[in-house]
Parts: structure tokens; C-alpha cells; sequence
């Protein structure tokens, strides 16, 4: 397996930045870029004539990750020449937010394989049910199989993101990777970081991730009496006060809720997955040190299932939330990562809104929010 690496800062310079990668025969282009890149005629074009035999995978970010930290504005294009490693590939139109599952189905069932080890997946970051087309593509490929991936950003805008496969960029296109043979390594990690604030809420009304009602009162009414000032800017605020899922005991099940939209007529927030019926609320917060401290606990999760000495990517999807809480501090938590990981792998990756990883390995896959995930992929030494 070799990697190679460049990060574009202007649109117009991409064909000039990569002449750097020439001199490596690769099969798989990884690519995390900002919405100007994506709206540039012509950008999958300029990576085909570069590497007319590559399977292009990738999307918009709310902020890109490369070994040097965070940035806004770049387009970071990975290379990977893998040498046990087979590729498949899929994709699919969403033609809503009602097929999601269905449009995770549809992909699931074009990368599936005899030998399918494991799967790459972004999707769009709105008009989307994250958590339904996890769950689309584990109906396809089995449970046994992991899923990694995330929704697309638009820098925190929330109205139009993009993802890129073999047929180039689209704003309504699911593009997945599988990853085939008994030669890959692979490990991931997930963790937050976030505490949990105030009592826990009943769920009495809901329709998969649109949340109507917690106690028997308009959701949104009860999110923006908690909120105070900062019910003034949702739904961007709605980012730093995200919800923990609680089971029918309170206790949190790993998983937490951000709010991407609210419906001011019906008094309801719009939410990045689905969320349990039965179950409970509770509001969370966060401090850039809790938050830097989750990260580690993500690289190190990731680096003790991976297990490989050998030439690694580490692809590091966080939530758009955590840069918000961070601000300036952000580049803490992807220098916290490379601590982990030292100079054996490459990192790349982007501020999303939505992360698709695995809580824990064996356990199912499940859409999140407010984590930061991290996928590593490696060979088995020759």
C-alpha cells in the first residue's frame, strides 16, 4: 500500500497540484474539499486525466483535516495504490429524505462481494436520514460487515452539499467503497467527549429523525427555553447543545443527536438520525479539552483494532459541532490523533454533519453526531 498526498488551495491550481502525486499508480482518490472546489467546472475531470484508473470517493466538508491541522477553503486529494486490496464501488441517487433507506439498500447491493471486509460511504449532508441509510446498507451486505463514512458539509451553511464518485460531483448522490480480500487491515474508533446537562426528556412524539414533541410539549419550544440567547441563531446553535439518546433508564446508549433544521409551523426540530420513540433526551455540552481528549480515545481505539506497523490512512470525519466549541483550538484535537498514530500514518479527512462508524468493533453501525470517528486502513506486510 502507498500513499501519496496534496491539499489545493485555489480551484484553478488543481491540475498544477496534482503533478505531485505523478509517480504513483493509484487505484482509490480520496477527496475532502470545500464548496468552492466542488463548484469549479471541471474538478473531476482534472483527477480522471491525472488518474484515468482511480475510483474517485469523497465530498464537501465544513472544514478539511490534513496532517498539518484543520483548514477552510482547501481540497485535500489522498492517493492510495493498494496491493492486496480489491476495490468495489457504488452509487445512487437520494431522491429524498423518505429514501434514505432505500437509496442505502441500493448502494449496499452494488459493492456487495463474497469477500467485502468492509465499507466507505458519504452522502449528502442535508434532506438526508442518516441514520436509515446506515441502516439501508447493513440490510444489503449483513451486519457483520463495518461502515464508516459521513455526511457532507457546506461550511456550516446547511443548504447544499456534494459528494463525488465515479460519475463526478453531485449534490443528491450516495458514493460508497467497498473494500475487498483477506490482505486489508482495518480499525476504527469513535468517541465524543460531550456531558450531558439538565433532566431527561420523554420522546411522546416523533416521526424517524423529525422530533415533535418531549413531555407532551412542542419539542422546539422546550430546545429554545434551554437555549435562551442562542435560540436566537438556530438552527447553527442548535450544533454546540446536541441531545444524548437515553434508553427507557436514563442511561445514555452511546449515541447523540444534532439538530440540523427546525419547522417553526409544527413546533419541531429536525434532527441528523432517527431517535428512539420510546426513549429519552437529555441536552449536552462540551469543552475543547473533553472534547481533545475524546479524539485521543477515538486514534487509540482505532490504532488497537488495527494492529499494523505497516503504511496507514487514517480518515478522521469529526462533527461540525465540535469545531464550533473549539474555535481557534480546533487543530487540538487532530494533533491529539497524530500523537496516537506517529509518523506511520497519513491523515486525512473533514468537518461533517453526520459520522458513520461502529461504537465498538463487532458492535453494528450507527449514524452519529457530535463524535469524532476515525477509520484506518493498512495491508498485511508482505
Amino acid at each position: 500500500m502507498r500513499i501519496k498526498q496534496i491539499t489545493c488551495r485555489k480551484p484553478a491550481d488543481l491540475a498544477v497540484a496534482m503533478t505531485a502525486l505523478q509517480g504513483l499508480e493509484a487505484d482509490f482518490l480520496l477527496i475532502f474539499g470545500s464548496i468552492d472546489h466542488f463548484n469549479a467546472p471541471g474538478m473531476s475531470q482534472t483527477l480522471n486525466e491525472a488518474f484515468p484508473r482511480a475510483i474517485l470517493l469523497g465530498c464537501s466538508t465544513a472544514g478539511e483535516i490534513t496532517p498539518d491541522g484543520v483548514d477552510d477553503g482547501t481540497c485535500t486529494v489522498t492517493a492510495i495504490d493498494f496491493e492486496q486490496t480489491r476495490l468495489t464501488h457504488g452509487s445512487t441517487r437520494l431522491t429524498g429524505m423518505d429514501d434514505s433507506f432505500a437509496a442505502g439498500e441500493r448502494v449496499g447491493r452494488q459493492i456487495g462481494s463474497t469477500d467485502l471486509k468492509a465499507v466507505l460511504v458519504f452522502g449528502p449532508g442535508v434532506k438526508i436520514n442518516g441514520s436509515a441509510l446506515v441502516s439501508g446498507i447493513a440490510s444489503a451486505i449483513g451486519n457483520g460487515i463495518p461502515i464508516t463514512g459521513g455526511l457532507a458539509g457546506d461550511g456550516g451553511a446547511f443548504r447544499e452539499t456534494f459528494t463525488i464518485g465515479p460519475e463526478g460531483v453531485a449534490n443528491d448522490k450516495i458514493v460508497a467503497m467497498g473494500l475487498c480480500g483477506e490482505g486489508l487491515r482495518f480499525g476504527h474508533g469513535s468517541f465524543g467527549g460531550w456531558e450531558s446537562f439538565g433532566p431527561a426528556r420523554k420522546v411522546t412524539r416523533c416521526t424517524g429523525n423529525i422530533l415533535h414533541e418531549l413531555d407532551g410539549e412542542p419539542a422546539l419550544e422546550i430546545y429554545r427555553r434551554y437555549l435562551g440567547d442562542h435560540a436566537r441563531n438556530l438552527p447553527a446553535s442548535g450544533l454546540l447543545f446536541p441531545f444524548a439518546m437515553l434508553g427507557e433508564d436514563h442511561n445514555a446508549i452511546g449515541l447523540i443527536r444534532t439538530i440540523l433544521g427546525i419547522d417553526e409551523e409544527t413546533g419541531s426540530l429536525i434532527l441528523a438520525g432517527e431517535i428512539d420513540p420510546d426513549g429519552y433526551l437529555r441536552l449536552m455540552h462540551a469543552s475543547t479539552d473533553k472534547l481533545v481528549n475524546g479524539a485521543e480515545a477515538a486514534a487509540e481505539a482505532a490504532a488497537a483494532m488495527l494492529q499494523s506497523s505497516g503504511t496507514t490512512l487514517a480518515i478522521l470525519v469529526s462533527c461540525v459541532g465540535r469545531k464550533l466549541v473549539m474555535g481557534n483550538r480546533v487543530d487540538e484535537e487532530v494533533e491529539a490523533v497524530g500523537e496516537v498514530f506517529g509518523n506511520k500514518a497519513v491523515l486525512t479527512g473533514f468537518y461533517s454533519y453526520g459520522e458513520i462508524s461502529p461504537f465498538t468493533p463487532g458492535a453494528s453501525c450507527k449514524l452519529h453526531n457530535q463524535t469524532m470517528t476515525i477509520t484506518c486502513l493498512s495491508e498485511n506486510q508482505a
